[in-house]
Order: C-alpha cells, then sequence, then structure tokens
C-alpha cells in the first residue's frame, strides 16, 4: 500500500509518500480501508521533534490519528462492527490506504456525514468536548471566556458549552466577532484588545484553544475558585493565581462523543467547515499550510 513515512525528526519535507507493507487487523481491531485521513497540530509537533519528551517516536513511523473508511476485515473478538461497515475515529498510522485501528476508539459514521467530514472530527470533537465537560465542568448558567472560539476545537466548544446552558463569551480576531455572534456566543471580544479583556469582569471559567503569551493576560479574569482550562498546556505564571484551578488537557477517544457531535453536524445543528482537501501523496504540503495557520481544518484523502 501507500503511505506517507517520516524517518527522522525536522521539516515536512521529511515526509515521504512510498510503498509499505499493508497492516492486518489484530485482536479487538479492525482493517480499515482508508476514504481520508486528518491533520492536526499534533502531527507537526510530533514530526518536528517539538513532543520528543512527551511522545518519543521511534523510525520509522506513519503519522496521523484522524481517520475514516470502511471495514474491510475483522480481528479476533470483534463483534461490533462488520465489513462494510463505514467507521470513523482514532487510530494511528494514519496517513495511509490502509490502517488496522482498534474498536476502542472507533464509531459507525452517522447518516449525512461524509468520509471527509468524518476523518477532519475525532481529535478535533474529543478535545473540545473534553475541554468544555471535563476540564472547566462546565455548568448551566456558569459565564466562561472560550479563546479562539473559530478554531476547529473551539467552534465544537461553543457549541458544547452552549449545549450545557453555559453563557459563553468568544475570544476571537476582531474581523471574526460578527461569525461568533452568529454561532451563538453571548458576547464575543477582541483577544487582540487588552481593554475588551479588561471589561469582562469576574469569569467562572477559561477555556482556553490558543495558549502563548495569552494565559498571563487572562489568569487575572478568573474568580477565586474558577477555573482555566487549556488545550494547549498550563498557561504561564499560574502559580501566582493559588486560588484558579488550572486544568490542561490532552483529549482521550470517546466514540459516543465522536457520533454525539458527528450526528449535530449531520443534522446540520453544528457548522463545522473543511478548510482544505489535499492527496495524500501532498501531506508534506498539509503540514506546511497548517503549521503557517489560516487554512482551516485540513484532510488528505488517498
Amino acid at each position: 500500500m501507500k503511505a506517507v513515512v517520516l524517518d527522522e525528526y525536522g521539516p515536512p519535507s521529511n515526509l515521504h509518500y512510498q510503498e509499505v507493507p499493508t497492516p492486518a487487523a489484530g485482536s479487538n481491531q479492525v482493517l480499515i480501508e482508508v476514504r481520508a485521513a486528518g491533520v492536526n497540530p499534533i502531527d507537526w509537533k510530533m514530526r518536528s521533534g517539538q513532543t520528543r519528551d512527551l511522545f518519543p517516536l521511534k523510525f520509522p513511523i506513519i503519522l496521523g490519528f484522524d481517520v475514516a473508511g470502511v471495514v474491510s476485515s475483522c480481528g479476533s473478538g470483534v463483534s461490533s462492527f462488520a465489513v462494510g461497515d463505514r467507521v470513523f475515529g482514532r487510530a494511528p498510522a494514519a496517513y495511509a490506504e490502509w490502517v488496522a485501528g482498534d474498536i476502542s476508539g472507533l464509531a459507525r459514521i452517522p447518516a449525512g456525514v461524509d468520509s471527509t467530514t468524518a476523518a477532519a472530527l475525532p481529535v478535533v470533537v474529543t478535545t473540545a468536548d473534553q475541554l468544555i465537560r471535563r476540564a472547566i465542568q462546565a455548568q448551566k448558567g456558569q459565564t466562561i471566556l472560550l479563546t479562539g472560539a473559530l478554531g476547529s476545537v473551539g467552534r465544537v466548544a461553543l457549541f458544547c458549552a452552549l449545549e450545557l446552558g453555559v453563557q459563553v463569551i468568544a475570544g476571537v480576531r476582531s474581523s471574526q466577532i460578527s461569525e461568533a455572534l452568529e454561532l451563538g456566543a453571548t458576547r464575543a471580544v477582541d483577544l487582540g484588545n487588552q481593554d475588551d479583556l479588561a471589561s469582562l469582569g469576574p469569569l467562572d471559567a477559561i477555556a482556553d484553544c490558543v495558549g502563548g503569551d495569552l494565559g498571563p493576560r487572562l489568569l487575572p479574569l478568573v474568580k477565586p475558585g474558577g477555573v482555566y482550562g487549556s488545550i494547549v498546556g498550563p498557561p504561564r505564571r499560574a502559580d501566582q493565581y493559588p486560588s484558579v484551578r488550572i486544568q490542561a488537557i490532552g483529549s482521550q477517544p470517546d466514540p459516543e462523543a465522536m457520533v454525539r457531535l458527528a450526528t449535530a453536524i449531520g443534522e446540520g445543528r453544528l457548522k463545522f467547515p473543511i478548510g482544505m482537501v489535499l492527496p495524500l501523496a501532498r501531506a508534506a504540503e498539509a503540514h506546511i499550510r497548517g503549521e503557517r495557520g489560516g487554512e482551516g481544518k485540513i484532510v488528505l484523502t488517498p
């Protein structure tokens, strides 16, 4: 089969489209004929070596965690899926024509959702759902600030928070304020405008999808006993705010959340645009564009 192989840490040019052996489904696995694979920031962070201390790689390796396709065979112990099922989920080595995935991270693709969209969702929707429900434990009537609310994770997190009856202040660029309000945010502010941020007052929680230098500017906005949840690591200077609970998360597979949120997309209740679709052979270009930013969610198709 064809796959995108990384032989060593480094730039996108280290990703090579080549022939590799086709995997087989092991115990509690299914073999998926890949229709599409999603590209996530963790992919290029792993490729570059940025995360080597947390996730050391054994080369050669095929990157990718988001996959959608059709079950072509089932390993031992599999009764929940059958050959021909349309499935999506989180599985390693997704930049390939065939993927062997553990059934614990997979689900059937809901009606009304195509494979390209399904492949874009697994990491994004589980991260967003767990940021809102587990990290900040959002409750009806609370007021939270959601940064990066129009990014892939952010817009799903906004939907999850609104489902729970939360008052969401969307932290976005100035050019995105109108769109954030159209998606249901109670209020939208320009993250680059310190006066806008200073006007927010005590917040029950912050759900941060941006990170960087933003954290130290936002921490004073959280009321004592409040929560600062983050998908991009703990904010700097957090030790200066001992009354704020810090919850930096890395998401875990959750097929139930995938199906619930993919169904919302299929029914038109959640809008999730795909930024770009590229052939699998152009994975290096996908990394270049993804790292540069501004493209939205990128999906690869064999």
